[in-house]
C-alpha cells in the first residue's frame, strides 16, 4: 500500500491581535505576569465579527493549495476538523469547498475536539493510501473560532483561548520513504463531561422561549441552557498530558523503529506549555525540539498542531529526511498521535 504524504502546509491567524494587557485590564489586575510564564503566552487572535470557522478555513486552506501548487478544483475531498463548526448541520466541509470552489471535492467534518487535525490527518491518509487514485490530493483543515463561547467571567479559561486555523495538502509519496509512518488514535470516554460546550445538540438542545417557535404543548427540556458556552465542569488529572503524551511518544518510538531522541522535532497540542516541558524532561530531550507557537497565537483547540506545523515550515525548520511527532489531546477526552517523515 503506498504511503501518503504532507504536500504543503498553511496556516491563519485573524489579524485582531489581543495582547495580555487586554486582560488586565478586563480584570484590573496582572493576569499577563501568570500567562507568559506558565502557558508562555503573550497575545493571541479574535476573528472579526462577520468572520466564520469556514471563513478562517480557507484563508489557511488557500495558503497549503498555493504552496503545493494545487488547484481548488483538483482537490478530491476537503476533511475539516472543527469543534466550533459554522452550523450544527450541515458541515463546514461543504461551505469551505463552495467558498474555495473545489467543486470536484467530497467533504465531511471530524469532531475530536483538541486532538481533530491529527485525527484528521490521520483518516486523510488512509483515503490517500487506500485510492490514490481516487483520493491523489486530499485537504485537511483544522479550524477553531473559541472566542464566541468564551465566558469572560472566567479569566483563567477566557484569557486562554484564541482563534485561527491551520491547513495541509496530501497526497500519495513518490519515493515511498517520505510520509506518514504510523499513527495511534485513542480516546478516554471517561471524561467526556470534564470540558466542552455543553449545548446545542439534541441531548441538550438550546431552549426555545415561548413564541418563538417552541411547540405550543412541549414540556421544558431537561438540560436546555439558554446559551452556548465552554465550560470546565471537572478538573482532568494533573499529569494526564504528561503521562499520555510520554506513553504515546515511546509508543510511537516502538512502531516506527525511531527512538525519541532521534526524533528531530515535536508538535504538541499547545494548551499548557508546562506539560509540553514536562513530556521532553521526562523523556529526556531538548526543550528546543517542541515547536511552540502559542506566544503568537494563543491556545486554538484542534487548529494548534496544524498551525505548529505551518509555523515551522514557513520558518525553514521542516527539513527532507527528518521525522516529526505529531502528539495531540483535547476533549473527550481524545488522543492522537502521529510520526511523520519529511
Amino acid at each position: 500500500m503506498p504511503r501518503a504524504r504532507i504536500l504543503s502546509t498553511g496556516l491563519y491567524a485573524p489579524e485582531r491581535v489581543v495582547p495580555n494587557s487586554y486582560f488586565d485590564a478586563l480584570y484590573g489586575e496582572d493576569v499577563s505576569r501568570f500567562l507568559v510564564a506558565n502557558r508562555n503566552i503573550r497575545e493571541r487572535r479574535y476573528a472579526a465579527p462577520d468572520q466564520a470557522p469556514s471563513d478562517l478555513a480557507v484563508a489557511a486552506a488557500h495558503q497549503a493549495l498555493d504552496r503545493a501548487g494545487v488547484d481548488p478544483e483538483d482537490l478530491d475531498l476537503i476533511v475539516v476538523s472543527t469543534d466550533t463548526p459554522d452550523y450544527l448541520s450541515p458541515a463546514t466541509a461543504s461551505v469551505v469547498q463552495h467558498k474555495l470552489g473545489a467543486t470536484g471535492a467530497g467533504t465531511f467534518d471530524l469532531n475530536t475536539a483538541c486532538a481533530g487535525f491529527v485525527t484528521a490527518l490521520d483518516v486523510a491518509s488512509k483515503y490517500v493510501a487506500a485510492e490514490p487514485e481516487q483520493y491523489g490530493r486530499v485537504l485537511v483543515v483544522g479550524t477553531y473560532l473559541m472566542s464566541r463561547f468564551l465566558d469572560f467571567r472566567q479569566r483563567n479559561i477566557a484569557s486562554l483561548f484564541a482563534d485561527g486555523a491551520g491547513a495541509v495538502v496530501v497526497g500519495p509519496s513518490e519515493d515511498g520513504q517520505a510520509g506518514i509512518l504510523a499513527s495511534m488514535l485513542e480516546a478516554e470516554g471517561q471524561y467526556a463531561e470534564h470540558m466542552g460546550i455543553y449545548a446545542g445538540g439534541a441531548a441538550a438542545p438550546i431552549q426555545p422561549a415561548a413564541g418563538d417557535g417552541a411547540a405550543p404543548d412541549a414540556a421544558p427540556l431537561p438540560h436546555a441552557p439558554e446559551v452556548q458556552l465552554l465550560e470546565f465542569r471537572q478538573k482532568f488529572p494533573k499529569t494526564f498530558n504528561l503521562d499520555h503524551w510520554t506513553r504515546l511518544v515511546r509508543r510511537l518510538a516502538e512502531r516506527t523503529g525511531v527512538p525519541p531522541e532521534a526524533v528531530d522535532r515535536f508538535f504538541f497540542t499547545q494548551i499548557n506549555v508546562g506539560s509540553i516541558r514536562e513530556t521532553m524532561d521526562a523523556l529526556g530531550l531538548p526543550q528546543e525540539r517542541a515547536h511552540l507557537v502559542m506566544d503568537r497565537y494563543g491556545y486554538t483547540g484542534n487548529a494548534c498542531v496544524a498551525m505548529a506545523l505551518a509555523d515551522a515550515d514557513q520558518q525553514g525548520l521542516l527539513t527532507p529526511g527528518q521525522t516529526y511527532f505529531l502528539i495531540a489531546s483535547g476533549g473527550g477526552a481524545s488522543l492522537a498521535a502521529m510520526a511523520v517523515r519529511w
